[in-house]
């Protein structure tokens, strides 16, 4: 049964996107260890382009340290992009006046993987729902109205507004931090991992919620997360990350069903288990991002790595409808014409030499 969000995407398939990402770069300065120590950079986002229509998510997949959450991050103005263009409901925001800055909050909004971590334990339920409306200058009567609402929206009790934190479950403290962001009426929601730390049982609850805000209040969503299956059941398109690139993008069933980046093909690989994807278990060391290899940032762990992927850097190429793939063999790996590396073990282990 395909997800609202699915049916969503397709009803919104003609209108303006919500956000719009062009060629976006982020790059963090190190610390000099010494006075006299080389400054050292990471390209922590290289390059990145996507799209996502009003009304439909998109997901961003990878290993940690592949620049899902940066992006993220820039979404919710947490960090500036270091060059490109960041466009949300139509106005780019790296150009925002302080003022701008202060509408945007009420668009963008985020729910965060920790539960725990992002409610205060010495707030009262209500204060903290109520919180970004205070800072807009609600009255106390319009914020006690709101709080019990937006309770009753997820699926809470209003009598919890006087309770605190810890006498919550984990799945019910993240249906909180919902209300506290569905409390300004935003646009847009940036779900960085929202139920990776919840036990499974309560995992489909989360999601479920999430699926009915969107087709109730017309939002947008960026899904950020490891787990390939709860990616696929909520977003229309999937944009894949490795080390700071998009190596694969297109609609969510299409890639994740049958992926043509050798990347994405070992995750859909591994992601039979129950272990998320954070865990390195593609094989071979996962390349510094202070040293990333030349040309295909991948092909140190590729079965595939040929001498022009060392050389040359792959782009973003048509690979079917709606679909883009950032592989120079990408063809020939999906038509069998190319084999694996015949030392296919060696260059999972990173040690491939080049193919003559």
């Amino acid at each position: 049964m395909a997800s609202h969000a699915t049916r969503t995407g397709r009803d919104q398939a003609r209108a303006s996107p919500m956000v719009q990402a062009r060629a976006i770069e982020k790059v963090f300065s190190l610390r000099r260890e010494r006075l006299l120590a080389r400054p050292r950079n990471i390209l922590a986002v290289d390059g990145v382009s996507f799209d996502i229509p009003a009304g439909a998510t998109f997901g961003l997949i990878g290993e940690t340290g592949s620049g899902k959450t940066t992006i993220a991050r820039m979404i919710l103005k947490l960090e500036a992009p270091t060059s490109g263009t960041l466009v949300v409901d139509g106005k780019e925001i790296t150009r925002h006046t302080r003022e701008e800055d202060r509408a945007y909050r009420r668009i963008a909004q985020a729910v965060l993987q920790d539960p725990y971590g992002a409610l205060s334990p010495r707030m009262r339920i209500e204060s903290i729902v109520g919180e970004p409306l205070r800072a807009h200058g609600a009255s106390r009567a319009h914020i006690r109205d709101e709080v019990v609402r937006l309770l009753e929206l997820v699926g809470l009790r209003p009598d919890s507004a006087q309770r605190y934190p810890y006498e919550f479950s984990g799945g019910q403290r993240q249906r909180i931090a919902i209300a506290r962001a569905m409390s300004v009426h935003p646009r847009l929601l940036v779900l960085d991992e929202p139920v990776s730390a919840l036990d499974v049982s309560i995992r489909a609850q989360i999601l479920t919620l999430l699926r009915d805000l969107q087709a109730q209040q017309q939002l947008t969503y960026l899904f950020v997360g490891h787990d390939l299956s709860i990616v696929q059941f909520m977003s229309d398109a999937v944009g894949v990350m490795y080390l700071g690139r998009m190596v694969e993008v297109g609609p969510a069933a299409s890639v994740l069903r049958s992926p043509l980046h050798p990347y994405t093909r070992r995750l859909v690989s591994i992601a039979s288990g129950s272990e998320p994807l954070g865990k390195n278990r593609l094989g071979g060391e996962l390349p510094s991002p202070l040293d990333p290899p030349s040309g295909c940032h991948f092909r140190t762990r590729c079965a595939f790595a040929a001498q022009r992927c060392a050389e040359e850097i792959p782009v973003l190429r048509d690979s079917g409808p709606g679909r883009r793939t950032a592989c120079h063999f990408f063809e020939d790996i999906a038509a069998d014409r190319m084999p694996p590396h015949p030392l296919a073990e060696r260059a999972i282990m990173g040690t491939v030499p080049d193919r003559t």
